[in-house]
This record gives C-alpha cells, structure tokens and sequence, in this order.
C-alpha cells in the first residue's frame, strides 16, 4: 500500500477523490472510502429513481475528472487511497434496494467483493483502460456487478 499523499489535507480535489480522507486509512481504504457513500446514500435514497440516477451519473462524471486529476498530481496510477471510485460503485449497488440496513449491509459485502476479487470483465478492464475513466470503471462494473445479485436477493428473499 502506497503512503496517503499529505496533499489531501490541502487539496481539495484530492480530498474529494480520497473519500473526504477516508481513503487515507492505513488498512483497506477501499473499504473505508466504500463507507463514505452512506450519507450519499441517505441524501439520495429518498429520490424517485430516474433523479437517483442522473445524480449517481453527475457522480460518476465528476469522479472521472477527480481520479483523473489526483491521479496525474500523485503520479500513481490508481493510487490505493482514491476512493471516490468505491462511493459511486457502492451507490450503483445501492440503486432501487429496500429499505433496511440488511439490505445496505448485503450490498456492501456484495460490492466489496466484486470490487476486491475483479471477476472477468472487470479485471480485463482494469488492465486496459487507464486515467480517471479506468479507475471508475472497474468499480462501477463492480457495482453493476453487486447490484444484479442484490436485486436477485430481493426477488428471491423478499423486501
């Protein structure tokens, strides 16, 4: 694991693109970052799900230029500490789920893994697309991923 920049203390970009600094964690700031899409998720759960939508696509735009951005200044292509990446990954996941904190905790385990393990496509496309849109990709794929064994759990389990 590469050490947190100090830049993002003083950046505000890089503190954006590090989770608010929850990507400075020492152990897994994957998994810590993935935690700052929780209040994201409460501001936006009450949304109708085509505006859940546009601002999880706003998001993920945004989160091309910041990891982009980070990326460049840090000099490390995806820097283990860019989280932004994971928030937006976990809120794909967390699209049109019931509410209930099983239901976020299950699509937390679920992202986590897809994001951690990388089954194909997503590890092809971690290996081959670069810059700010390679490290969102492999995470909304993850979250894409996450979200279609979630749902399956709904129908199945029931809400």
């Amino acid at each position: 694991m590469l050490p947190s920049p100090a830049s993002v203390w003083r950046n505000p970009i890089h503190f954006l693109a590090f989770g608010f600094g929850l990507g400075t964690a020492p152990v897994a700031p994957g998994t810590f970052g993935t935690l700052a899409a929780l209040p994201f998720f409460w501001l936006m759960s009450s949304l109708a799900l085509p505006t859940y939508l546009a601002v999880l696509l706003a998001l993920g735009l945004v989160g091309i230029w910041l990891c982009h951005v980070t990326s460049r200044d840090l000099g490390v292509h995806d820097h283990s500490g860019i989280v932004w990446d994971e928030i937006v990954g976990y809120l794909i996941t967390l699209a049109a789920v019931p509410p209930g904190w099983e239901w976020l905790l299950v699509g937390f385990v679920l992202f986590r893994f897809f994001d951690i393990l990388k089954p194909w496509p997503i590890s092809w496309l971690d290996k081959q697309v670069h810059g700010g849109l390679g490290i969102m990709l492999d995470d909304v794929l993850a979250g894409i991923f996450a979200w279609a064994v979630l749902q399956g759990l709904v129908v199945w389990l029931g809400p």
